[in-house]
Order: C-alpha cells, then structure tokens, then sequence
C-alpha cells in the first residue's frame, strides 16, 4: 500500500506496479502455505495429546469410580475442551501475540507519535482484557462446577430410568435437575455476559484506534512529515498489532475453560491411584489365598471404635481348589470381603496375598486374568455377548468363549437369542433379562480358568435352573484348579464348596468344614 500512494502514482509507472503486484502474490502465496502449516501442526498436535492422555485417563476415571474422589468427573471430557482449544483460531491469536512489539516498532519507525499512539492503545486493550479476566474467572469456574453436578444428575436419572419412570418420580426428576442446570447456566450467563462488555469494548476501541491513526496520520502528511502512504500503512500495522490483542479477548471464555480443563485434568492425574506393580513380572499365580488379620475400616475418617469397621481380624487360608463359602447377615462385610479378595479395596492393616505377593506387588494388568469377580451389581459394557465374555479380549479364541458360556449353563441360552454370542447387550437396548446378565457375567468370571474366583450373591436372580447351572460350574472349576469364593445368602449358592465362612459385624464367627460350621450355626440358632 505504502509503495502503490507513494511510488506508482506519483510515477505513473505501469510496470512498477505490475511489479509490486507480482510480488504481493508471491508473499501472499508464502503466508497461505505458512498458515495452513501452522493449523495442520495445531491439529495434529491436538490429535497427539488426546491420544496420548485419554487411555491414561479413562484408566484412572474407572479406578476412580470405586471411590467418592470426583464424582461424576469425567476427566475425557476436559481432554476433549483442550484438544478444541488447540484447533482454535483463539490459540493462534495467542501465537501472534509475541509479535506484537515488530508491528509496534515498525509503527515507531514511520513516525514516533504514530508509535505512541497505537502504545497507548494496546496498554488500553490490555487493561480491557485483565478486567475481563477478573470479572469473569469465578462466574466461569463455578459454571464448569455446576455442569458437572448436572451431568452426573441426569446420569443418575438415565441409569434410574425404570424407578423414576415405574413411581411416578419424572416430574419431580425433571424439576431437580432442571434446577441444576439453571444454576449452571446462571453462572455461565452471567460470566458470558460480562465478557460481551468487554470483547464489544474492545472491538470498538480498535477500530477507533485505527481511525484515530488515520487521522493523526492526515495531519502528520499534512505538515508533510510522513508520506501519503505511510497514513495507509500505519493504520494497516497498527491494526495488525492489537488485532490478536482483540481476538484474544474475544476468545477468552475459551482460553479460561482450557485453563481450567488444564488445571483440573493435571490435579485428577496426579493424584492417580492406579496400581503400577513394582517393576518385576511375578509368575502366575496358581491359586493359593493368605489372608491375615485383616482390618478394613469404615469411609468415616480415623473410626474411634471397633463398630465403625467392615472388616475386623479376619484370616484364613486357602489352596488351589478349595471352595469356600461365606455366609452371614446382611452388612456383615461379606461384599467388603469379596473387594479385598480381588484387590479392588487394600486392607487398612493385615494382608491379603495370592501365591505370597500382595496386589500392590502385582500388576493390575498382569493379575488380572487369573481373577474372575461376580459382584452383585452384574454391568456388562456396551457391546457383543461374546465380547462380553471374553472380557473384550481381542485376541480371544471362539472355544475359549463357548466353553466359557458352556460351564456357565449359558450357551443354550445365548443359542437362542437372535443374534446368538453377536446379540448386543447394551442397557438401553439389551434383550436380556437380570437371570441372563447374570448369568453370562459368571460366565465371563470363569473365562479362561482363573485361578481365583469371587461370586458375590450369584444366585440372586437366578431360578432353579441358574442354581443347577451355578453349582455345576463351581465344581467344574474346582476340579480344575481354581479357588472359589462364594458370598451367599441362599443355600443353594454353597453347595458345591468345601468350606464356609461365617461373618457378623465384621468378624469371623466360623470357619471351617461346611458340614462342621452349618451343624455349629444350626445349634446356636436353635438354642436362641
């Protein structure tokens, strides 16, 4: 611009010009490839941290879920508010930053007055920002924290469906959460709001800089201390140089949720959890159970006596295939018991060990496919019934899953469903009734011959058949070598085991031969 007011009209020069504009396209042809590098690294470098923090992170939101750390956090979801930050054209504002002192001194070089001028105002702009930044952060922090108890409200209710929807509760459902996500959007309102003061402000404080250097540039040409042109190309670079200043601005709601995606995503990793092993491969296990005076306390924090323990002093041993059962009242801690047994929980005091290693020695992925667990709360995951069983094993044989399911009593009624092992069991869709679940979820316990199965009430939505089913598949694994935990409240749920448990409160009342404790617990309660 500068060369077309000073040099081609005052030469009439049509070659000058055609000069000049052959060298614009050029330059212009250079900052397009330039650009499209500098998105194409964003994106891919978007692409990177996303697939490099979220395996990390769904492992440790999984391991989180046994524990009341950030509820209904869900750390993939930040992971997703960073990986759009850096495919933003507000981040690239934030890259042009830096070079705002070039432009400026290119502006100082036309004229020192210039230079001041388009000074003061990016000190203005920047004051406008910082403003921006106090008047907003807390109304935005406390938005992200209202979203999160919304969300986890309306998965609560989504999870609940059949309750809320079978009593009558919709209505009152709705209300609740629609008072959650009102107070969400009330703090993130309030902080959009303020921040449109500011990016309006802003955006109009600009563009009258730059009139403003137009006409301080008009009356500098006109005491002919600067050229005609210069008027142009001082507007141009001022512009320039408080354009990122303005999109920054105009982008910060986004750079504050980033940053506090960063801040909460770096704080969840770092108070990781997740079990690491201690660097050496342990051979696998065969299936021999130490427990050691085990003491398990209650969440309340340091309990002051004994009553607030799950588990008090409890031991036994056990060998590759002995099969125990533990019996009780309910809240005895026959549940509490069965986490300790796959590592899910680790003992206040005491030890639990397989073939003599604790599960802080063991490598969760390494230990767990000689574990099998039933808990009493059966979730498959989205996906196929063989998939299911198999453990989402990707390498896992068609026998290895049939045979599983065959020693469950499963396979006749996986055979029946439409779609057989491929019928798909996610909640919202899945054909399969609570016995079903339950049953291919003991199938998927027993996949591959564990070493040490723990059923946790297996029986509870089973008929008749599912307790044939469930006795024949204990013995069957027994016979194999596997060790077999059985937390029961039915009879029939012990009767494949060798050996029963007996808890109250916490404690161990009998242990021994099955035969031995059922004729010592029948006499006490026929005597009281």
């Amino acid at each position: 611009m500068l060369q077309v007011y000073d040099r081609v009209l005052t030469s009439q020069s049509v070659p000058t010009l055609v000069t000049l504009l052959g060298l614009v396209l050029a330059l212009y042809i250079i900052m397009g490839v330039l650009d499209f590098l500098r998105v194409r690294t964003l994106s891919r470098l978007s692409h990177w941290l996303d697939s490099g923090l979220s395996p990390l992170a769904f492992r440790s939101w999984v391991v989180r879920s046994l524990s009341s750390t950030n509820p209904g956090y869900r750390p993939v979801q930040d992971i997703g508010i960073l990986r759009g930050f850096m495919g933003s054209p507000t981040i690239l504002a934030l890259f042009d930053l830096p070079w705002f002192p070039l432009y400026l001194g290119v502006v100082f070089f036309l004229h020192v007055q210039l230079g001041l001028l388009a000074l003061a105002g990016a000190c203005i702009i920047t004051i406008v920002a910082l403003l921006n930044e106090w008047f907003t952060s807390r109304s935005i922090g406390n938005a992200a924290q209202a979203d999160i108890i919304e969300s986890r409200f309306a998965d609560q209710a989504h999870k609940g469906a059949e309750s809320v929807l079978s009593m009558g509760m919709l209505g009152n459902a709705t209300s609740a959460w629609v008072e959650r996500r009102n107070q969400a959007l009330y703090f993130l309102q309030r902080g959009s709001e303020r921040s449109e003061v500011f990016t309006a402000s802003s955006k109009s404080f600009r563009l009258l800089l730059q009139s403003s250097i137009l006409a301080l540039g008009g009356y500098l040409a006109i005491k002919q201390e600067i050229s005609p042109g210069m008027i142009v190309a001082a507007s141009i670079i001022a512009g320039r140089a408080l354009a990122p200043i303005d999109q920054t601005i105009g982008g910060w709601r986004m750079i504050k949720r980033a940053r506090l995606a960063r801040k909460r995503l770096k704080e969840y990793l770092e108070r990781d959890n997740v079990r690491t092993g201690v660097g050496v491969k342990l051979p696998a296990p065969q299936g021999n159970i130490e427990v050691r005076n085990v003491v398990k306390n209650s969440f309340l924090k340091d309990p002051p006596t004994d009553a607030l323990y799950i588990l008090s002093d409890v031991s036994f041993d056990l060998k590759p295939g002995d099969g125990l059962g533990v019996i009780g009242p309910s809240a005895s801690g026959k549940s509490s018991l069965a986490r300790l047994l796959v590592g899910l929980w680790m003992p206040d005091r005491g030890s639990v060990r397989i073939d003599g290693a604790t599960f802080e020695q063991w490598d969760p992925d390494d230990i767990g496919p000689y574990i099998g667990y039933l808990p009493q709360e059966v979730a498959l995951l989205s996906g196929t019934v063989a998939q299911n069983i198999a453990r989402f094993d990707g390498d896992a044989s068609n026998d290895d899953i049939v045979e599983a399911a065959q020693t469950a009593g499963v396979h006749e009624i996986i055979l029946r469903l439409q779609d057989g092992y491929a019928t798909n069991v996610d909640d919202a869709l899945s054909p399969l009734t609570g016995g079903q679940k339950q049953r291919i979820a003991l199938a998927r316990a027993i996949y591959k011959q564990p070493k040490l199965i723990v059923l946790d009430e297996p029986n509870s939505n089973l008929d008749a058949d599912g307790d044939i089913a469930l006795a024949n598949a204990i013995s069957k694994m027994r016979s194999l070598g596997s060790t077999v935990v059985v937390m029961a409240h039915r009879p029939s749920a012990i009767a494949s085991v060798d050996q029963v448990l007996m808890l109250n409160n916490g404690r161990v009342v009998e242990f021994g031969q099955k035969a031995d404790v059922l004729r010592k617990v029948t006499r006490v309660a026929s005597v009281v």
